[in-house]
């Protein structure tokens, strides 16, 4: 828009120091509009979710292939000449296998009282690891290999000599474990029961029996 010349006059008759604070008014505003558009340039933009936002599976690391770890399986149960066999006492029952276990015993008894089989190959870590192990399920310190030697007794059966401990907590509730480990065919065999101590010493005789009757070969 042109100006007057009475306009003209009126901003030159202006101090300088007035004129000097417009120039810098004026800068200031196109300075600001400047940073607004270069905002609106540099804007981010979202990015597209991948599979793993919708609910897919995410992609493997490069070298790495997609899928399920892969969980180690339990050990084949023997089978013919190595497979353990026994005769059930009078009264008890038998499930299949299942998980990491043989077979499950349950005596007629009533009471909290668990009877498994549990075949490993070799040696399976050793007598002493393994009763410590069980030792502390029922709350009992671990013991050494004289006190362990102590402890064991042994019952004859058709398979060989199985090695037999009895151990009961201590408390009020007491807990208490029998077990047998017999060493056949290359393959550790633990038959073990446990649970609330009048009901494993109702049945520990049965389970003398159970023992004794251990061989190895196919079933009758």
């Amino acid at each position: 828009m042109r100006q007057t010349p009475a306009q003209s006059n009126r901003w030159s008759r202006r101090p300088p120091g007035a004129r000097r604070l417009r120039y810098l008014a004026v800068a200031a505003a196109l300075l600001a509009a400047g940073c607004r558009q270069d905002e609106v340039t540099h804007a981010r933009v979202p990015k597209a979710p991948g599979p793993e936002a919708a609910g897919g599976p995410a992609m493997p690391p490069p070298g790495m292939a997609a899928g399920p770890s892969s969980a180690v399986p339990p050990p084949a149960a023997p089978a013919g000449s190595e497979a353990l066999r026994w005769k059930l006492p009078k009264g008890w029952t038998q499930a299949g296998a299942s998980a990491m276990r043989y077979a499950t015993l349950k005596p007629p008894v009533a009471g909290k009282v668990d009877v498994s089989v549990v075949v490993l190959p070799g040696p399976a870590g050793g007598e002493l690891a393994n009763l410590n192990r069980w030792r502390g399920q029922i709350g009992l310190p671990a013991v050494d290999d004289a006190a362990l030697a102590t402890a064991r007794r042994s019952v004859p059966s058709a398979a060989g000599p199985v090695s037999l401990f009895d151990f009961t907590s201590e408390g009020q509730a007491k807990s208490r474990m029998v077990a047998g480990i017999l060493s056949a065919g290359g393959n550790s065999w633990f038959v073990k029961m446990v649970g609330d101590a009048g009901p494993v010493g109702e049945a520990r005789a049965d389970f003398i029996k159970l023992l004794e009757s251990l061989r190895l070969g196919q079933a009758d």
